[in-house]
């Protein structure tokens, strides 16, 4: 959650933000950030930089959790939570990666410690996650799919 209220607040957009908006934010801060306005002498041409791929970062990333990007490929995450299994999982922070066995690999946001531990305890991982998980929380398809065997 720390990620996307930072990328938020970055890019002045709320939650609902359509991807006009989004990608008008986005051209406004890489023409503010572009390492070519600073010479390369200059303090800020490090920075320039820094935020230059800050900025790209967050686009991606909050065009993948967008409202109208989910609603373009909810038939195939729904096709993945209602058919797969869970082949493998890892958490960070409050972030929860699921690999299905269709290969498709999405992450979780928010996802707590405790609730985590209840999800590796649980002996029907599947049903408890379709319960806390895939319908309630923040998610997007990771860039990384696994390779089906």
């Amino acid at each position: 959650m720390k990620r996307i209220n930072e990328y938020k607040k970055l890019f002045n957009v709320d939650k609902d933000t359509d991807l006009k908006v989004l990608k008008k934010s986005y051209r406004n801060l890489v023409k503010e950030w572009h390492p070519d306005k600073f010479q390369a002498d200059d303090e800020k041409a490090a920075l320039a930089d820094e935020m230059g791929r800050k900025v790209i970062d967050g686009y991606h990333f909050l065009v993948s959790i967008n409202p109208e990007t989910l609603a373009a490929t909810s038939e195939d995450y729904t096709k993945t939570i209602t058919t797969a299994g869970i082949a493998d999982f890892s958490h960070k922070g409050q972030v929860l990666e699921i690999v299905f066995t269709d290969g498709a690999t999405y992450e979780y946001f928010g996802v707590s410690k405790p609730l985590f531990q209840k999800f590796i305890n649980t002996d029907k991982q599947l049903r408890f996650a379709k319960r806390n998980f895939f319908n309630g929380l923040t998610y997007r398809k990771s860039k990384r799919d696994a390779v089906v065997a």
